[in-house]
């Protein structure tokens, strides 16, 4: 196995502001990683470095066995798959949601005179039945609910057949339904060999999708602990990254976490 991401000693600062801190940091082709900490901790920062939208300060940031800084982003980025807030904000609100998926072929955000042929067709509609959202196809982007929105994004992220799949806070803002049905597709998606290598980020260790296999923790920009989802994640080792003693729960697959009392 190949390493399609690799950090060494990767610094990020923008005025007088360090967003990251000497992160060194490898994933593998085939590992599901999740990246936890709280707000302003540098994970989305780590993930717009890693999609070739950021360069670092410092360091040396290997992508694909690229090395960002001697290769055209414009080259690197449609190998990878990226869903955040910024692409969907993006995305025209009347755009009808089979064309959302595969305008991705070009790499492009609303679809104007491309031209697609059948296979582009195909597959946008076989992403749109493997997120379960097939009979949304029809449907304008911003008629959708937010979990269906998610889903489709995952499908246009999906829809290049990338070798990396980023995916930045895609349960943001979903009610309970909506992200435990999320966290069940992300869950296949995980457990699918033929997946690509794939880097969740989150707040919530509940959000984690059984099938994940490696956690990143982030504080203040720098790393608490890195590796083996089940060595790495800790009650010590999250309550150092949120700044509080929290407990830790693991069963059935899925991750709980809640703030220690004391009892007198």
């Amino acid at each position: 196995m190949g390493a399609v991401l690799e950090f060494a000693d990767v610094t990020v600062r923008r005025g007088q502001a360090t967003l990251l801190d000497g992160v060194s940091w490898t994933v593998e082709e085939d590992e599901r990683w999740v990246v936890l900490g709280p707000n302003g901790a540098g994970k989305t920062t780590l993930l717009q470095v890693a999609s070739a939208q950021m360069h670092p300060t410092s360091g040396v940031v290997g992508i694909l066995e690229e090395v960002l800084g001697t290769v055209d982003v414009f080259d690197l980025r449609p190998r990878i798959g990226l869903t955040s807030a910024a692409i969907a904000e993006r995305v025209p609100r009347g755009e009808v949601v089979h064309d959302v998926v595969v305008s991705a072929s070009y790499g492009v955000v609303g679809r104007w005179r491309e031209a697609y042929d059948d296979l582009d067709h195909e597959r946008a509609s076989s992403l749109l039945v493997e997120m379960g959202v097939s009979h949304l196809a029809d449907r304008t982007f911003g008629t959708l609910s937010e979990g269906e929105r998610k889903r489709v994004q995952i499908a246009r992220a999906l829809m290049s057949d990338p070798e990396l799949l980023l995916l930045d806070e895609p349960a943001a803002g979903l009610d309970l339904g909506g992200r435990e049905d999320l966290v069940s597709t992300l869950s296949v998606l995980a457990h699918d060999p033929d997946s690509p290598a794939t880097v969740l980020v989150s707040h919530h260790v509940e959000e984690i999708p059984p099938g994940f296999s490696h956690a990143l923790l982030l504080r203040q920009g720098a790393v608490v602990a890195a590796g083996l989802l089940d060595d790495v994640l800790t009650p010590e080792t999250l309550s150092a990254t949120f700044g509080m003693p929290l407990a830790l729960h693991h069963e059935d697959g899925r991750w709980a976490a809640r703030r220690q009392t004391r009892h007198r």
